[in-house]
């Protein structure tokens, strides 16, 4: 069992890293997605990774940074067969962001759709597999419910919202053979209900995003510094910690940004790359 970061990049063109993306991987085999930035299409293949494999696929957001890589794996997906359901799993619509249906059908949806020809992802036909839909509450970082969704081969996962600006936000727990990864997603220090929620959590893996470094500003009203991921790690006890989501901003500053998360998190850090994996 293990994690890999597909994509280790944040928003902004930069190099060589793809948008995120995270796969969880069981017995030989990617079963799980978390969010599908642009590349991870790219990482996917590189990877050995199958849609055939697939149980789930989950959003964090719809920034496009985190879900503009879809339609190519779905596509991909399109040539390997299959007809069990593949769990979609996504913020409800708030601001100017689209629920997760909404956000499939303006892709996928039979004669409106970008991509109408894969309309079989919707309605089942032309025997692509056909994806079954979870919209969770994200708009309230405080108030919103905590989801519970049960997958295939034994799997739990708990969406939790976050806060991360306008956008409806989710972080993730995904648990398996006694196994927690606890995937933090984009989020400010003001999601408080988070905090609460995974206090004292000790999850086998940490997975927090490293955008912004110390200092003036920084447009904290999105992400946590270095000092908050520390505090939030420290407040969850994992037994490791994987920084990814990389931007030049703060990935030139590492050795300032791991010094702060250091005052408050004395465990194991590993710095995320496009295909790092940490096994469990």
């Amino acid at each position: 069992m293990g994690v890999q970061a597909l994509g280790s990049g944040g928003p902004i063109a930069e190099g060589s890293r793809a948008g995120t993306s995270y796969a969880l991987w069981v017995d030989g085999k990617a079963r799980v997605l978390i969010d599908t930035g642009p590349g991870s299409f790219i990482r996917f293949g590189e990877a050995g990774l199958k849609v055939a494999d697939l149980e789930a696929i989950a959003f964090s957001h719809f920034h496009a940074d985190h879900s503009g890589g879809l339609s190519g794996i779905l596509n991909t997906g399109s040539f390997e067969g299959g007809n069990a359901p593949l769990t979609i799993i996504g913020p409800e619509a708030a601001s100017v962001f689209p629920g997760t249906r909404d956000f499939l059908a303006a892709q996928f949806g039979r004669g409106k759709g970008a991509w109408a020809y894969l309309h079989g992802y919707l309605d089942a036909g032309d025997g692509r597999r056909p994806l079954a839909v979870r919209e969770i509450p994200a708009a309230d970082a405080e108030q919103g419910p905590i989801t519970r969704v049960e997958i295939a081969g034994g799997m739990v996962l708990q969406a939790i919202p976050v806060h991360h600006g306008p956008a409806p936000s989710l972080a993730y727990t995904v648990t398996v053979r006694g196994r927690t990864i606890l995937f933090a997603g984009d989020q400010s220090a003001a999601s408080s209900k988070f905090d609460r929620f995974t206090a004292a959590l000790r999850p086998d893996l940490l997975i927090a995003h490293h955008v912004i470094p110390e200092g003036e500003g920084q447009p904290i009203g999105l992400h946590r510094s270095p000092q908050d991921i520390g505090r939030m790690a420290a407040n969850i006890a994992p037994m490791r910690l994987l920084l990814s989501h990389h931007m030049d901003r703060s990935f030139s500053r590492l050795e300032e940004g791991l010094a702060a998360i250091a005052q408050h998190y004395s465990g194991t850090v590993t710095i995320a790359s496009d295909g790092t994996c940490v096994t469990l």
